[in-house]
């Protein structure tokens, strides 16, 4: 497991979820998410997996503090967010956490380096087309800086989204199926990446994956079934079978 950005001696999670159930009326009542209860600690990469519609992007988005659960407790760094509104939970991801989403999420009006100079902008940072172009230097995109996103192939695209998750230097990056828009020899790439900056800079990774070689790579993992979350270990003989 990688060093994290903590002491060493650090053993306060920087998740805790804790009997977390998320019910929709649709128009019966459904429950996606079923109790949860799971610990991520700094300077960890942790895997989400099972098959589309588990409930692990909706798991995801409950503990970085985009929803609310029906009921449980979720503590992002010590602080609850389940009684919080919303602004109140942006403020506790403000500086903290870093996503990267499956379909990128780039703003298309703006060009990769004023893409990923945004969050910093809006957080007031003095810096931050200077920050911005050394993070897209470090993705391999230092020549692509005035592109816009129409004109970057899809990979491309997720390498300035990367460069955008980890340019506030977050605690904690989630990332929800990151490849998933991807040719495989692409998405392997983007992989290679994540995991290389994620290392660099010593931040805790949550990796929403279906897929069990992927969410191998991760210190550890859980599986979602049906809503229920458990302890996950991948199948040594299921992973020879991809490589």
């Amino acid at each position: 497991m990688s060093s994290s950005k903590s002491s060493a001696n650090e053993t306060r999670p920087v998740l805790n979820v804790s009997g977390v159930t998320q019910t929709v009326r649709t128009p019966e009542p459904l429950t996606i998410v079923h109790e949860a209860s799971l610990q991520i600690f700094p300077g960890e990469a942790v895997a989400l997996v099972g098959p589309s519609g588990a409930g692990k992007s909706t798991l995801l988005a409950l503990m970085a503090g985009l929803d609310t659960p029906t009921s449980g407790r979720i503590e992002l760094d010590g602080v609850a967010l389940e009684n919080l509104d919303e602004d109140g939970r942006a403020a506790v991801r403000a500086g903290k956490v870093g996503f990267v989403f499956q379909s990128f999420q780039l703003i298309d009006g703006l060009n990769a380096l004023e893409n990923v100079a945004l969050p910093l902008e809006l957080a007031g940072e003095r810096d931050a087309e200077r920050r911005a172009r050394e993070a897209l230097i470090e993705v391999g995109l230092g020549e692509r800086l005035r592109h816009m996103p129409r004109q970057l192939s899809g990979g491309e695209q997720q390498r300035v989204a990367l460069a955008r998750a980890f340019v506030g230097e977050p605690d904690i990056l989630f990332a929800d199926e990151p490849t998933g828009s991807l040719d495989t020899a692409t998405g392997e790439h983007v992989i290679d990446l994540l995991f290389r900056l994620r290392e660099r800079h010593r931040t805790t990774l949550v990796l929403v994956t279906h897929d069990p070689a992927l969410a191998a790579r991760c210190d550890r993992g859980f599986q979602v079934k049906a809503g229920r979350v458990e302890a996950w270990q991948p199948d040594p003989e299921a992973l020879r079978g991809e490589s």
